[in-house]
């Protein structure tokens, strides 16, 4: 009876390597940013020549009294403005980090014209010019691409395997390198996606505690109420309604500029993948 020949295991170790990059901006964004939010509210808007009536004791939170200017009477909205002014500062942060972070996971030129670029050279069976384009497109799909090209390249000579297991070698490939690669991608757009709800939630607490220092008012003097105690808590609630509204629509203008982009990416990666392994299917048979 003869030996049935078992197919030799091909080692499946990606060419890409794990990117090694620090993320200490998610420790440290948030922590200053609140802090410059205070820092802004406190001395900028809160500052004593503002007002008619200037704090003398000074402190964390002077009691100003009369502001000069629609600017100045931001303060009054209370100590919840703070955290909103923080909260916006952070999403234009993570915004910057992550729109720098995905320019360069794109790369040079359109995914898809650098896609069609590798298809007319391994239509000519020219893998050496398509890793060359990989080259030149310096971004994910250039890194996932490269990655199954040379186990592309590999399996044109494997004699072990039959055209379906070698198929299936470039698409596990792909896959091992785009899990390395969408992470970094991925990475932070978390913080946006919680402030656009955040944002809306911690303005409301201000508009609660804005609404209860007016009723509050309302119910001083036997009813007649205190005109600018009043006036202060409705000016609380609203500036922390408008700023927390503002500042989560932000964030969801960001977060969807961000997942489109990275979609973006996505579909290219994708689209390489399918390339590689078709192109393997019809001219290696």
């Amino acid at each position: 009876m003869a030996e049935t020949k078992q197919a030799t295991p091909v080692k499946s170790t990606t060419s890409v390597q794990p990117k090694k990059s620090s993320n200490l901006i998610s420790w440290l964004a948030p922590i200053l940013c609140l802090v410059a939010g205070y820092v802004i509210w406190r001395f900028v808007i809160g500052n004593p020549t503002g007002f008619e009536q200037p704090d003398p004791a000074g402190g964390f939170w002077p009691k100003h009294v009369g502001p000069k200017s629609g600017f100045a009477s931001i303060y009054e909205g209370g100590i919840i403005i703070p955290i909103l002014i923080g909260l916006l500062l952070m999403a234009i942060t993570f915004f910057v980090e992550r729109l720098m972070t995905i320019s360069k996971a794109t790369g040079k030129g359109n995914p898809g014209n650098f896609v069609r670029r590798v298809q007319y050279q391994l239509a000519n069976r020219n893998l050496d010019a398509a890793l060359a384009e990989c080259d030149k497109q310096k971004g994910s799909v250039g890194n996932v691409m490269k990655a199954g090209l040379r186990r592309y390249k590999e399996m044109i000579d494997e004699p072990n395997l039959d055209t379906a297991q070698k198929v299936l070698a470039i698409q596990k490939e792909v896959e091992e390198a785009t899990a390395l690669e969408l992470p970094m991608l991925q990475r932070n757009m978390i913080f946006l996606s919680t402030i656009t709800t955040v944002g809306v939630m911690i303005a409301l607490l201000g508009t609660v505690i804005g609404m209860i220092r007016s009723f509050s008012a309302l119910g001083d003097e036997g009813g007649g109420g205190n005109a600018t105690q009043l006036a202060i808590g409705i000016s609380e609630a609203l500036y922390n309604t408008a700023i927390g509204i503002a500042t989560s629509a932000l964030a969801l203008i960001f977060y969807n500029i961000l997942t489109t982009r990275i979609d973006s990416i996505t579909n290219g990666i994708d689209e390489a993948g399918f390339t590689l392994t078709q192109s393997f299917a019809s001219l290696y048979k």
